[in-house]
């Protein structure tokens, strides 16, 4: 699955059991008080067996950090909390996603979507990039700029406290 984490919305991704193609799923609406969006999200990793999560990491074109990549990786963060709670061990990645969201609005721009429309689906068709990005390096053998994200060890980590470190992308563990 592919994920899109922003601001008001989170757009969501499915790939076909083959894992050639990425296709739109679903848009959430986020709520920061309750992260409902989470919830519903691990309900759909159950419904469609999905067996690896990549979230939209948005690194500056520097490849720096700002408030979106520090958003990305706390969602990334608590939705690895969840699962853990939860007994799922699907592993979850940042990946950098740098201009999906940019290539969505062209995309549906190209494609004659009136600019009023692109928000109910510009998520997802950022969701849809990241994932089909992934899709295509992992079918390539190639490598992805990110990495997996792990559950914090809370005996040795502290709230604020730095993640443990990532593996990287391709990484056969």
């Amino acid at each position: 699955m592919g994920v899109d984490v922003g601001n008001a919305r989170v757009g969501l991704a499915l790939s076909d059991p083959d894992g050639i193609l990425a296709t739109p799923l679903k848009t959430l609406k986020r709520n920061l008080n309750t992260d409902s969006d989470r919830r519903v999200l691990r309900k759909l990793l159950a419904v469609h067996g999905v067996t690896e999560v990549y979230v939209g990491w948005p690194r500056t074109m520097r490849g720096g950090s700002s408030a979106s990549t520090a958003m990305a990786e706390e969602y990334a963060a608590g939705l690895v909390a969840e699962l853990a709670e939860d007994g799922a061990s699907i592993p979850v990645w940042l990946v950098d996603e740098r201009l999906s969201t940019v290539s969505a609005h062209r995309s549906l721009h190209e494609a004659g979507r009136s600019s009023r429309d692109f928000r109910s689906v510009v998520d997802q068709v950022a969701a849809v990039n990241i994932l089909q990005q992934c899709l295509d390096a992992l079918k390539n053998d190639q490598s992805l700029a990110g990495h997996r994200v792990r559950p914090q060890d809370e005996e040795t980590a502290g709230p604020g406290a730095p993640p443990s470190a990532p593996d990287q992308m391709g990484d056969p563990s």
